[in-house]
């Protein structure tokens, strides 16, 4: 049955006669819904939304918010299941993986609710006679959030609890494909107790992202995507006085040395490439096996793994990898391989035809695997996002490290190897902001930051952690001195 989303402000769910955008199910190409993009006059009704609830929601106590967060995590986890559903009907990766996804989000949120012992600030007594100084630090605002499809759960659970526990309102503007998963997370916070106004979401494409990002009520935005739209998007709000963090693509590159345990790495590059149909950031999709003795034995043991892999829509049962996210993204991955073929790589697993035998509607295909990528290849420089994994060989360590540190992204990296000195070396030299040592997709738990850098990231500043209280706070300093006065009481 079809279905039409409305833009989510001040705790109401708001019409707008515009044009609309349709949603598809990814499994079965089946239109299953639409959603109307927001112009500025709706734009303009979410800012006011928030800047009215601003005015209490900054002077509401850092316990008081922390408790409605306490109670949205508890709604967060009973209702975790039917939200997974949410997240594979609209976006088609698997209810396993949606359910993943949501706890990592849920991660971000319970660290949310500890916000007010990180927000006390600091006292310093007799910085000078009868001088003390102190510093705290005070919410921005109105802030917006800008997500991917890819995540239609876990990053606007990355965004918004943490610029709300700070004292800030949001302005929510979630993927255009898939954005019914963010609706239900705003049903349940308002449920949790959170006002009006606090949290709101406008649905949209570019119409909709500019007006926001050049707002005169924003403060501060937050957005994933790709690195040309982050570009974009940063410098656009930067130029209109904004305070952004605009996270863009990836390249991901694993170096597999002589000494690493092969099975260990095989079992963890097929699952780092080819999970979430390879449509996440920290996918490693380029494998740089230090030797051809090395390549040859990784591709032997990888190429059982590969195949067994079971594609098939997410809500079925014992299926390791869904569809990609649209038909127009599909043929986009599709011409990567072609692509790579022409510019001289060996194809060696080609999944590009693999679908369901009952299903030829969706927008599956099957993983796929490059041997012998060269570093002037496409296929090695661009972000493909999908399922397909490249094996470039290189000579040694120093080969591989200066691959990874002359590639324009940085967002995530590993190495696989039993020699502790190398490992601290790889860790030390290359100029990644993610880095996992036999572990091939290194996302920080949520007590520390995500960010890459480079191309990766446009910001200085990470998501979540104390890089998010930065990012939601400014800082204020205060020195103060009290003079004796005024009638005397004793």
């Amino acid at each position: 049955m079809m279905y039409e989303l409305a833009h989510y402000i001040n705790g109401r769910l708001i019409q707008s006669k515009t044009r609309k955008l349709d949603l598809h199910n990814p499994a079965t190409g089946e239109l299953i819904g639409q959603l109307a993009v927001a112009d500025l006059s709706v734009v303009n009704q979410a800012m006011q939304a928030a800047q009215d609830a601003f005015l209490t929601w900054s002077q509401t106590t850092s316990a008081k918010r922390s408790a409605i967060l306490f109670r949205y995590k508890s709604l967060l986890d009973q209702h975790k299941e039917s939200l997974a559903k949410l997240v594979t009907q609209e976006h088609g990766k698997t209810l396993a993986e949606a359910m993943g996804s949501i706890q990592r989000g849920i991660d971000v949120v319970d660290f949310a609710c500890g916000l007010p012992s990180h927000l006390k600030g600091s006292y310093a007594n007799l910085v000078g006679t009868g001088v003390d100084s102190y510093s705290l630090r005070q919410p921005l605002g109105v802030c917006a959030g800008i997500t991917p499809f890819n995540f239609p759960a876990m990053i606007p659970l990355w965004m918004f609890p943490m610029a709300i526990a700070c004292g800030n309102t949001f302005v929510l503007k979630p993927s255009e494909k898939d954005p019914s998963c963010s609706m239900r997370l705003l049903e349940l916070i308002k449920e949790a107790g959170l006002p009006d106004g606090v949290v709101n979401i406008v649905h949209g494409d570019k119409e909709t992202v500019d007006a926001l990002i050049t707002h005169p009520q924003l403060k501060a935005v937050s957005f994933v995507g790709s690195s040309a739209v982050a570009e974009h998007v940063y410098k656009t709000a930067i130029n209109h006085g904004k305070r952004a963090q605009a996270f863009g693509g990836a390249k991901n590159h694993c170096v597999v040395m002589p000494d690493a345990d092969l099975d260990q790495a095989a079992d963890a590059l097929v699952t780092a490439g080819y999970d979430c149909a390879g449509e996440r950031c920290m996918a490693i999709s380029v494998v740089l096996a230090v030797g051809d003795k090395v390549a040859d034995a990784l591709i032997e043991k990888m190429r059982p793994r590969i195949t067994a892999l079971k594609i098939g829509p997410g809500t079925m049962q014992g299926v390791q990898m869904g569809p990609l996210i649209s038909a127009q993204h599909l043929a986009k991955v599709k011409s990567y391989l072609e692509m790579g073929k022409q510019e001289g790589a060996k194809l060696i697993i080609d999944g590009s035809d693999d679908k369901p035998a009952d299903n030829s509607n969706g927008f599956f295909m099957g993983p796929c695997l490059f041997d012998h990528v060269t570093a002037n290849m496409r296929i090695y420089r661009e972000e493909i996002f999908g399922p397909v994994l490249s094996i470039v060989r290189v000579a040694d360590f120093d080969s591989a490290l200066a691959l990874v540190n002359e590639h324009e992204y940085g967002n995530g990296t590993a190495i696989f190897t039993r020699d502790g000195y190398m490992a601290h070396t790889f860790m030390e030299k290359v100029q990644v902001g993610m880095v996992g040592i036999n572990v091939p997709v290194p996302v920080p738990v949520a007590h520390h930051s995500f960010g890459g850098w480079k191309r990766s990231i446009f910001s200085d500043i990470g998501m979540y952690g104390d890089e998010s209280i930065r990012f939601y706070t400014k800082l204020k300093t205060v020195t103060q001195r009290w003079m004796p006065g005024g009638e005397k009481w004793m």
